[in-house]
């Protein structure tokens, strides 16, 4: 039997990544839906629909009876990110679009077996001033009780929880760390920032220095967004991960300080020393100089650079990598609840950064190595 996985939030970093996994399989048919249809996926059927339009998605959605698994990973961000993350409009809105799909959709579904939620590490409040640092257990933990705070995550897995009543789906809340990927133009992605960042040095006949002093040598951990999608196809079919909740990260840790000269091999650099670098402020005034790279390498990507990376993706590398935001104590993710439920998949995290910059240069999204 060939089921059939709705995956909204195509054009954001994991629905991206879903996309491209479930589709490897002849098992799965895949429909993505977002307000943007990325030019980079085929194997899938791609809708453009805005979820905060109720009466579209109703029309949508109404129609897809033969859905048999959904994953859930769109999202709302509002310009400049942090502001969003405590704003209630954004809460309610983002609690709206999971609304505004699933009600019609449920209706209609009648053979939906599975759901997977996609939220993250927010949902133990690191973001929200309200939280201290002594509320939460180090590492975190899946199975300790919420701390109280507005959370639009609260929102979405409580109302699915309600649904489920009398139901047969299962579902399934996922908690990925900080996603590293190659889609361009999302809200949190890193690897376009950096990459951009890199060609602009490269081209100027620079090495690839280190854009903060501040954060270099704390431990940090990441998640590859295809691992992500490895979770979300596992989850699908797995009895064993009904009704979990699981962490997601690469399986080790890092410091940028120790990783930041095989980033520069693999974009053909060599590292330099610390440079302060604001890539929310600078890249955007680079916008000519990367216009004239794209032009000379013929690339894929966009002329814009914050089309290329997304506006929201350079303020989220200032905090991840030049560590611009709430640096403090290092909080680590534990995955032993994935593990034992029988997710074992992980990635040395160096060699997930070789690998995504090798992917954006096959795209031709970025200059090739000399």
């Amino acid at each position: 039997m060939v089921n059939k996985v709705l995956v909204a939030g195509a054009s954001g970093l994991v629905g991206h990544a879903a996309i491209e996994e479930f589709s490897t399989s002849e098992d799965w048919d895949v429909v993505g839906v977002s307000r943007r249809i990325p030019p980079d996926l085929s194997g899938a059927e791609l809708l453009s629909i805005d979820l905060t339009d109720a009466t579209a998605c109703a029309s949508v959605f109404g129609r897809m009876a033969d859905v048999t698994h959904l994953v859930y990973a769109a999202l709302s961000e509002t310009p400049g990110l942090f502001g969003g993350w405590l704003d209630e409009d954004n809460i309610k809105r983002n609690d709206a679009m999971l609304r505004n799909l699933f009600e019609p959709l449920s209706r209609v579904a009648q053979n939906l077996q599975h759901v997977s939620l996609l939220h993250g590490t927010k949902a133990y409040g690191l973001h929200h001033p309200d939280v201290l640092p002594e509320r939460i257990r180090n590492p975190l933990r899946e199975r300790e009780p919420r701390v109280a705070h507005r959370n639009f995550y609260f929102a979405q897995e409580d109302y699915l929880s309600e649904k489920q009543k009398g139901a047969n789906w299962a579902m399934t809340v996922f908690r990925p760390t900080v996603i590293y990927g190659d889609a361009t133009g999302n809200n949190m992605n890193p690897i376009p920032a950096i990459g951009a960042y890199a060609a602009l040095l490269r081209e100027r006949g620079e090495p690839l220095y280190f854009p903060a002093s501040a954060g270099a040598q704390q431990l940090r951990e990441a998640v590859d967004a295809r691992l992500v999608a490895r979770a979300l196809a596992w989850a699908a079919t797995s009895p064993k991960a009904v009704g979990g909740t699981y962490n997601l990260t690469n399986g080790d840790a890092f410091t940028w300080q120790a990783l930041w000269p095989a980033i520069a091999t693999s974009l053909g650099m060599e590292p330099g020393g610390v440079r302060e670098f604001s890539f929310a402020t600078e890249l955007p005034a680079a916008g000519e100089e990367w216009k004239a790279i794209v032009r000379k390498y013929e690339l894929a990507a966009p002329e814009d650079i914050t089309e290329f990376v997304g506006y929201n993706s350079m303020v989220y590398a200032d905090m991840v990598v030049s560590g611009g935001r709430r640096q403090g104590n290092t909080i680590l993710n534990s995955t032993i609840a994935a593990r034992q439920a029988g997710f074992h998949d992980c990635i040395d995290t160096e060699d997930m950064f070789v690998s995504l910059f090798a992917r954006m240069v096959e795209k031709q999204l970025l200059p090739p190595a000399p």
